[in-house]
């Protein structure tokens, strides 16, 4: 399959409005680029441990719409317009998918901005029109994502065949899909690390923003008896149960829940308030310094809790949450530009 992106540069004030109209056209699914700041809401909502790197919001933006495209090269485009809009080539009143060459695409794409430009400012207003070769838009990241080693730990895709001869200790067999990472990040290998270090027999963990389980699951490998995960992120509880049946965990030594154990009573309740001797958190400095009072809560006397996802010049944020919440700051690790920061209860 082939697909033809339309990439529009326009500004951050026009994104909406033209977003909108286009999706009366039949162009649908806009991907946004610009470097407006992400509100404490957006990065909640963004599900991920590390988020991306903008540069200064100079209010430029690019809107990129990605139509499929045809063996005979015609543009396959739909939706249902609006009352009153024009549609490409011929009414498309009912939403039925039609057929229609670039040019045509193009065309209604510009009348669209021209419209509106005359009543707003929509900045440079130009259309980049490219053509991608086929893509697998689900299963193409797989191609980057090859297996990797954490010291005597091989962590290894699903789809992938152990080595021949392979003398690792542990093999982590993981599909994080395409909401999660993959464990090779360094943060990620900072906490493996940690949780190993700190690790004692039938040791209860828990995991506030599993992703994919890798850490609890390595835990659970480790020797911990219990673990305990929470995500924001719906998407995480298919993950976990499908990297638990590719390694052979049991299920009933890892619970996992959907909710914000900060601000949600009843889930603190039933995750077990002052029963952890290992919380384990791998998000950001700014986030972990509201999650730390909690962590503390559900420590036992003696407890570890383990962060990462700290930029090293951020490490003194967690550390103060952690000695505001009565924690000793036990150990901080560096790899690359990121730290873990550990403490004991």
């Amino acid at each position: 399959m082939k697909w033809v992106r339309f990439r529009i540069k326009t500004n951050t004030e026009a994104e909406d409005i033209i977003i909108s109209d286009l999706y009366d056209i039949g162009l649908e699914g806009a991907q946004i680029e610009d470097n407006v700041p992400l509100s404490p809401l957006d990065k909640e909502q963004m599900f991920v441990d590390i988020l991306p790197e903008t540069g200064p919001d100079d209010g430029t933006a690019y809107l990129n719409f990605f139509v499929e495209c045809d063996d005979e090269g015609m543009l396959i485009v739909g939706g249902e317009p609006a009352e009153g809009t024009m549609t490409i080539g011929a009414a498309n009143t009912t939403g039925n998918i039609e057929k229609k060459t670039r040019d045509e695409v193009l065309s209604a794409v510009n009348e669209v901005l021209e419209d509106i430009r005359s009543y707003m400012d929509i900045g440079d207003g130009t259309v980049e029109v490219t053509e991608t070769e086929d893509i697998d838009w689900l299963n193409n990241w797989k191609n980057f994502f090859k297996s990797f080693e954490v010291d005597d730990i091989l962590v290894i895709p699903t789809w992938e065949e152990i080595p021949e001869g392979d003398d690792h200790r542990y093999i982590l067999h993981i599909d994080p899909g395409t909401a999660f990472g993959t464990g090779m990040h360094d943060t990620t290998q900072l906490c493996i690390r940690n949780i190993r270090k700190f690790m004692k027999k039938d040791a209860r963990i828990l995991d506030i923003g599993t992703g994919s389980g890798i850490l609890a699951i390595l835990a659970l490998m480790f020797g911990a008896g219990r673990a305990f995960g929470t995500d924001l992120d719906p998407c995480a509880l298919p993950a976990v149960e499908e990297n638990i049946k590719n390694n052979g965990i049991d299920p009933k030594a890892f619970e996992m829940e959907i909710g914000n154990i900060v601000t949600d009573e009843s889930l603190k309740e039933k995750a077990g308030v002052g029963s952890y001797d290992i919380v384990v958190a791998n998000i950001l400095a700014e986030v972990l310094v509201g999650i730390t009072p909690t962590a503390c809560e559900m420590l036992k006397e003696g407890g570890v809790y383990i962060t990462s996802g700290i930029l090293s010049e951020k490490e003194d944020l967690v550390k103060d949450a952690m000695k505001k919440c009565g924690l000793k700051v036990k150990a901080i690790n560096r790899q690359g530009e990121w730290s873990s920061v550990v403490g004991i209860k």
